[in-house]
């Protein structure tokens, strides 16, 4: 084993066990300094820090001296509460902005939360359920325009009602008569008359002489 490397090695560690040690003395420092100071009224605390009223900030104000570590939480807070308020883009909240809910609410955790997002698919099957629905309602929409647009049904044969044959019976002995009327007449009265021949157009009698033989 090389000895340099093992002495580095050993600096390099004991610089940061005193880096460590240093550190946590002065959190230590700074947390018995806001212990005292949080005792003590906040307008004490704002004189010895330096600082305005957190009430009296204006737009623009600058309250990065109340990010230090020994301001004591409660004016952090008004401080942030008064620059939120000043803020319209933030003092005017529309609701629906991303978490802008109390979510440190226990109330708000009493149910299952359901999610259609998929590892690795997304959100695959809403898009697919919704596709389905438009689906369904296009055909819906697209039966409803041909039913519309159908002409109405004429009644079929086998639906109409049907004739009673009595008055149809009841004309043929009628009819069957006047068909014989004619028949009847023309036998009472008799043949037909010749007609008499015109004299220029009958033909000539035709006259027979006898010659005797002596």
């Amino acid at each position: 084993m090389n000895g340099g490397d093992f002495w580095s090695r050993r600096r390099a560690r004991v610089a940061a066990e005193t880096e460590a040690d240093t550190v946590a003395a002065e959190e230590a420092e700074v947390a018995a300094e806001r212990q005292a100071l949080a005792e003590r009224p906040d307008s004490e605390i704002l004189a010895a820090l330096d600082l305005p009223d957190p009430d009296t900030l204006e737009r623009g104000d600058d309250i990065t001296g109340f990010m230090a570590r020994a301001v004591p939480e409660r004016l952090r807070r008004r401080a942030l509460r008064r620059l939120w308020r000043l803020d319209p883009r933030l003092a005017n909240l529309d609701g629906m902005v991303d978490y802008g809910e109390d979510f440190t609410d226990a109330g708000l955790g009493a149910g299952v939360v359901e999610t259609t997002y998929q590892v690795g698919k997304g959100m695959l099957r809403h898009v697919e359920e919704m596709a389905r629905k438009a689906a369904a309602e296009a055909e819906a929409a697209e039966a409803e325009d041909r039913a519309l647009d159908a002409p109405a049904e004429t009644p079929r044969a086998e639906d109409a009602p049907a004739e009673d044959p009595a008055p149809a019976a009841a004309d043929a002995p009628e009819d069957a008569a006047l068909a014989l009327a004619p028949s009847s007449a023309a036998e009472a009265a008799g043949p037909p008359a010749r007609p008499e021949p015109d004299a220029d157009t009958a033909p000539p009698r035709r006259r027979m002489r006898f010659v005797h033989a002596t």
